[in-house]
């Protein structure tokens, strides 16, 4: 593992490459795919020349088999995964034996469309039932256009169970270790989180940040936040275990989270301490680079005490707090610029607080006991999610596949009248996993784009190495690799080369490829795509602000326990130690927002536009506020005057009072007046009681200020719906 000591002495560029991609998990479930698919293949193809047999589409469908069972089983759990990899085997023998059972022309679309109505319907039982119905519907697809007869079946399902077997072995014997996953995760965060800390380093150096500093700095502390978000999705109890025994998941969650929140502190606060010019005072500049430093050269999850290097770092800490007391215990008051300082401080002596408890637990190999049930239940009781009513999301988009698959059909047969299916997968794809119109126009243009120039290119590269079968086959490997392991990079991208594949199996399967052959694909892939856009708009329509507001939604729902449980603190023993959890959970819900209104924010200039900017600007300051909250939600020892206490009540319920009004906005079009609260009365009252910096080492309205900041937004958005304030 590369000491985090030496990366300042790396090339960026080469810090980059080796952190992008944290834990190689797109890496290693491509190349896992890839592996099955040309295993299952080559054992398919060895087994059917031993028997005399040169037919190549059973090989195909083993392929096709091995590589689904790795891509397209999303079970939440591993056993249950194993269960739905077994379960491939039957469908797809379903949907070889169905496809070849064609008695009239419209038996195959009647059970395509069947298959494609089920495939939706079902997942309200499971993902599996998605999986199972995707991969019948594919062998019905190949069966068809085959033309199978009965006496070929036993090879196709020799080959499926050879697949099968692969896409097993493959997934939960050969690559089973997700430990090593989780510390190669670690190792990218570590990586990228130096990488920024050297930025910043290098900003405090510099008179004045030139503007593309600004930029590259914002640029990599998104990716660390990024970085944050995947690597917690990551730590599971069993893998740290054997990683690190000793050590628990809340621990090394919160270690990442706080780890996260000090580089985007610093990242904001150097910016503004340079605009007051508070890094013009040396002794301020050089403590800051000195924590830096040493923060970046701690080794916190190395296992010898010698190498962990914290010491330095609590020393450059401690330092910082110093400076920061004297400041504000001079007779003048202090500068607005000390408290930026102040939050670096306090965010820092989290990270350190961590890592040393983390180091303890480490050396001792003891693991520290998991908070009892009973105290995690403050929180839960808004948290249920609620009976969805009418119908369900589940058969709103079955039935848009419903229509979608008879339109297909009937457009596939008068456009592609060879292979009509076409239009009808590419139909079947778009609607996958999209539910506002803004979202599948998005995805349909997205596809078709990528359809486009993978055209382009797979056709002239299939021409300029026809003849060459052995160099097209290792291509059309790597282009799967590819395509799998960009798939949640760019979806354009990944299209382009699934129409590159294509190319070149026409190439090798028939011999030859003509222009009319991939022209029919990309019109097949745009019609499919109108489609969906055309179905969904018309069909159960669900309207991208629709879709947006429901996100908002969830958003809110997840922010009410989040800041109630930090304000019950300061008067109640409340465990807020599962903030850094939340505090993950609302950045995803944040992005699935900003996913949402990707088609509303690339229209600049129209209302729409400059509405959603500002309110996910708003979002996107309240959840910023809200992370903040973590660095204050470990310190104890408040010392304020009673009544203070019945000030926190009302701050609680009027911040809860708030969040539930904004949600009842946001889901009625006509309402009775509603009423928004601010906090200015209980801000006045703590700012009047709450005892001075000289009286006591806890500065309450230090520790509240987020939470007003928080409101002020909340506010603010309410009364932009039509809220009143008071």
């Amino acid at each position: 593992m590369i000491s985090m000591r030496q990366l300042d002495r790396m090339r960026h560029w080469l810090g980059r490459l080796l952190a992008s991609d944290p834990g190689q998990i797109r890496f290693y479930k491509a190349g896992r795919a890839t592996i099955s698919l040309i295993a299952s293949v080559f054992t398919t193809l060895l087994i059917m020349r031993a028997a005399g047999n040169s037919v190549i589409s059973p090989a195909i469908v083993s392929g096709m088999v091995g590589l689904l069972g790795i891509m397209a089983v999303m079970d939440d759990a591993k056993e249950k995964m194993k269960i739905t990899t077994l379960l491939l085997a039957p469908s797809a023998m379903f949907g070889i034996t169905a496809g070849s059972l064609s008695g009239n022309a419209y038996y195959i679309d009647v059970l395509m469309i069947v298959i494609i109505f089920c495939s939706f319907y079902l997942t309200r039982f499971g993902t599996r039932y998605f999986s199972l119905s995707m991969l019948a519907f594919m062998t019905i697809y190949i069966s068809s256009v085959l033309k199978l007869h009965s006496h070929q079946l036993p090879w196709f399902f020799a080959g499926i169970t050879i697949g099968v077997i692969y896409a097993y072995v493959v997934n939960f014997i050969l690559f089973q270790d997700t430990a090593k996953n989780l510390r190669r995760s670690i190792r990218s965060f570590h990586i990228q989180s130096n990488l920024t800390f050297n930025l910043l380093i290098n900003a405090m150096h510099d008179p004045e940040i030139s503007l593309k500093r600004k930029k590259e700095i914002q640029k990599n502390v998104l990716k660390l936040k990024e970085y944050a978000v995947i690597v917690s999705g990551y730590i599971k109890a069993e893998d740290i275990e054997e990683m690190w025994p000793g050590l628990t998941q809340a621990q090394l969650r919160l270690y990442v989270f706080d780890t996260g929140m000090l580089v985007e502190t610093l990242a904001d606060s150097i910016r503004s301490l340079k605009n007051a010019d508070a890094l013009e005072i040396e002794d301020i500049r050089l403590l800051l680079i000195q924590a830096t430093k040493a923060l970046r050269d701690a080794e916190v999850l190395a296992k010898l005490p010698e190498e962990q290097n914290l010491e330095e770092a609590e020393r450059a800490v401690q330092r910082l707090r110093l400076t920061i007391l004297d400041l504000l215990n001079r007779e003048q008051p202090p500068k607005g610029w000390v408290f930026l300082i102040r939050r670096i401080e306090s965010i820092a002596n989290h990270v350190i607080e961590g890592a040393t408890t983390i180091q303890q637990s480490l050396l001792a190999n003891t693991r520290v006991q998991a908070e009892p049930e009973e105290n995690r239940k403050d929180s839960k009781e808004d948290d249920t999610p609620k009976e969805e009513t009418g119908l369900k999301t589940s058969t709103k988009k079955a039935y848009q596949a419903l229509v979608a698959g008879v339109l297909s059909i009937i457009i596939g047969q008068l456009i592609s009248p060879t292979q009509p299916y076409w239009v009808l997968l590419t139909a079947f794809i778009v609607l996958l996993g999209t539910e506002s119109i803004g979202r599948i126009y998005t995805k349909g243009f997205q596809r078709s784009l990528g359809t486009i120039i993978g055209a382009v290119i797979g056709f002239l590269m299939a021409k300029l190495l026809s003849g060459q079968p052995v160099i097209e086959v290792i291509l059309l490997f790597a282009v799967i690799f590819l395509a799998f392991y960009l798939l949640t990079v760019s979806y354009t991208i990944m299209s382009m080369f699934i129409t590159m594949l294509i190319a070149f199996m026409y190439d090798i399967l028939l011999g030859g490829i003509t222009f009319e052959l991939i022209r029919a694909r990309v019109t097949d892939t745009i019609a499919g795509a109108l489609i969906a856009l055309v179905v969904s708009t018309f069909v159960f329509p669900k309207k991208t602000k629709q879709k947006v507001a429901e996100s908002i939604n969830e958003f809110f729902i997840e922010l009410k326990p989040y800041v109630t449980e930090y304000v019950r603190s300061f008067h109640e023993d409340v465990n807020v130690k599962e903030l850094s959890e939340k505090a993950f959970t609302l950045d995803q819900k944040l992005q699935t927002i900003k996913d949402e209104a990707k088609s509303l924010l690339q229209r600049p200039g129209s209302p729409t536009y400059t509405d959603m900017t500002r309110w996910f600007t708003a979002l996107s300051a309240i959840n910023y506020y809200a992370k903040h909250l973590v660095a204050s939600s470990y310190r104890k020892g408040f010392d304020y005057p009673e009544e203070l206490v019945e000030v926190f009540e009302k701050t609680e319920e009027k911040l809860s009072h708030n969040i539930v009004t904004l949600n009842a906005m946001l889901k009625e079009s006509e309402m009775d007046e509603k009423v928004m609260y601010r906090l200015e009365n209980e801000r006045e009252q703590i700012e009047r009681l709450a005892p001075s910096r000289k009286q006591t080492q806890r500065d309450l309205i230090h520790h509240l200020y987020y939470v007003w900041r928080i409101n002020h937004s909340l506010v603010e958005l309410g009364t932009e719906l039509g809220a009143r304030e008071k």
